[in-house]
């Protein structure tokens, strides 16, 4: 006999309910939700916690993974709140920090790695929510994702720097400044290479690593600038013995420039040099390489930022002299042949590396750094004895921290010159420092006041700007 549809009804409500089983959550994206939460919070920044002991305890595959959500998320933020804010069913709606990741996460994924399963992406996200807390509003989380992956790719029709602000998540105060500043073009490469994975380069102790770390599966690409610097095509050039040992150091090229721009004073015996605002400590350990017969001293005025500088410069003993200091109370005078004001910045020439600065800055914010940058110059052409040389560098973009810096102190100090960099440069293309095409692309970076500028970019470099000063008497 056959069932009514009563009775077939009647028998599908008694039909027991199957749970779903919850989403395993992969300990790449639990690592990243943690350090972009802590990150939203304002309690640390992305480059420390990567680095952090729970990012090596992953393996390194889900190290990358996370290391990749983390960095992607945070570079196209703005780009990614836009997109998931018009989905919302309240569009103005605040929403906690937890669902604000958790969103996030999902949307870079979907939008983003092409890799990853939809599904993956959105079901993780879905019990990221969940577990924080938010048991109810993971299924706005589901139903907002969903919507986005089967959502047109965005159309931008809008004047040309709210276009490049939006479509390459920077804010739009800072591309209308780099436009005025450097033009719609220049103002794009930069931008490009802010949303773009910034090269892995290493600093070479001696040639004889450079096989070493081929014969362990790392392949390399000479430097553009710097013979002694090397770009990690392939490999994990961190689980090597080389980099654990310090026979290897990870470090930007543009950095190690800044460092042999300082390196020696060919009209002088170097018996001592200042690195005024040292950690972490790269500079420091190349202005010791270079200069094997001087007695250096490293300032610091973070605490943490202390600590991590005197372990990293312990092995070089009393060669170094490392100070808990802030560089602005510097009460030596005539002391040193040499110094480096490498000073705290905005970083906006890093923003492919530290994308959050992006979230952070504000406007303001320049005008307050660029006291602290004056008064750090003036104490070190106090510092510096006469014919010897203060090289003053940031890692902006911006005229407040870099041009007017150097010209306000010149205007004020009849002590002190500007050394035009072109000299320097030729002098570190003599001593085989330099690749000849850097020596080439480098001059074409001097402006006409004898500054360097490089922008993000025009190398596979972070942006940096640097001046060299001369104390007269």
């Amino acid at each position: 006999m056959t069932p009514s549809k009563k009775s077939s009804a009647r028998g599908k409500a008694h039909k027991p309910t199957q749970k779903k089983t919850p989403a395993i959550i992969s300990a790449a994206r639990k690592a990243a939700f943690q350090i972009l939460l802590t990150v939203e919070r304002g309690q640390s920044h992305s480059d420390e916690l990567l680095r952090s002991t729970a990012i090596d305890a992953l393996s390194s595959p889900d190290r990358n993974l996370a290391t990749a959500l983390v960095l992607g998320v945070l570079r196209w933020q703005i780009l990614l709140d836009h997109r998931l804010q018009s989905l919302l069913t309240k569009p103005n709606a605040k929403l906690d920090a937890e669902i604000r990741i958790a969103l996030r996460l999902g949307a870079f994924q979907l939008l983003y790695l092409d890799r990853i399963p939809a599904r993956a992406a959105i079901d993780e996200s879905v019990e990221l929510a969940k577990q924080a807390g938010h048991k109810f509003a993971s299924g706005m989380v589901n139903a907002v994702l969903r919507k986005l992956a089967t959502t047109p790719p965005l159309h931008i029709a809008e004047e040309p720097a709210t276009e490049l602000a939006l479509a390459q998540a920077h804010p739009l105060w800072l591309i209308e400044r780099w436009i005025n500043l450097f033009g719609i073009q220049t103002a794009r490469a930069i931008c490009h290479h802010g949303q773009s994975q910034p090269s892995s380069t290493i600093r070479l102790t001696s040639p004889s690593v450079e096989t070493e770390l081929m014969q362990s599966g790392i392949l390399l690409e000479p430097g553009e600038l710097l013979t002694r610097a090397r770009t990690v095509v392939s490999g994990d050039i961190a689980a090597t013995a080389a980099c654990r040992e310090g026979r290897v150091r990870l470090q930007d090229e543009g950095s190690q420039l800044v460092a042999e721009i300082v390196g020696t004073n060919s009209d002088q015996q170097i018996e001592s040099i200042l690195d005024a605002c040292a950690a972490p400590g790269g500079k420091t350990l190349l202005l010791a390489e270079r200069n094997p017969q001087a007695r250096i001293v490293a300032l610091e005025s973070s605490t943490n930022r202390f600590d991590q500088l005197q372990q990293r410069l312990a092995h070089l003993g009393d060669r170094v002299e490392c100070r808990h200091a802030d560089a602005t109370a510097l009460s030596e005078d005539s002391t040193f042949d040499l110094v480096l004001a490498d000073v705290p910045c905005s970083g906006t020439g890093t923003l492919g590396r530290n994308p959050e600065i992006r979230h952070r800055l504000r406007i303001e914010d320049l005008a307050r750094q660029a006291d602290k940058q004056r008064e750090i110059l003036r104490a070190t052409l106090r510092a510096v004895r006469p014919c010897g040389r203060v090289v003053y560098s940031t890692c902006s973009l911006e005229p407040e921290e870099n041009e007017q810096i150097i010209a306000a102190v010149l205007a004020e100090n009849p002590k002190a010159r500007l050394v035009p960099l072109e000299s320097r440069i030729n002098e570190l293309s003599a001593g085989k420092i330099l690749t000849a095409e850097g020596v080439q692309r480098l001059h074409q970076c001097i402006t006409h006041e004898g500054y360097l500028r490089l922008l993000p970019g025009a190398f596979h470099t972070d942006g940096f700007f640097v001046a060299m000063l001369e104390r007269i008497s």
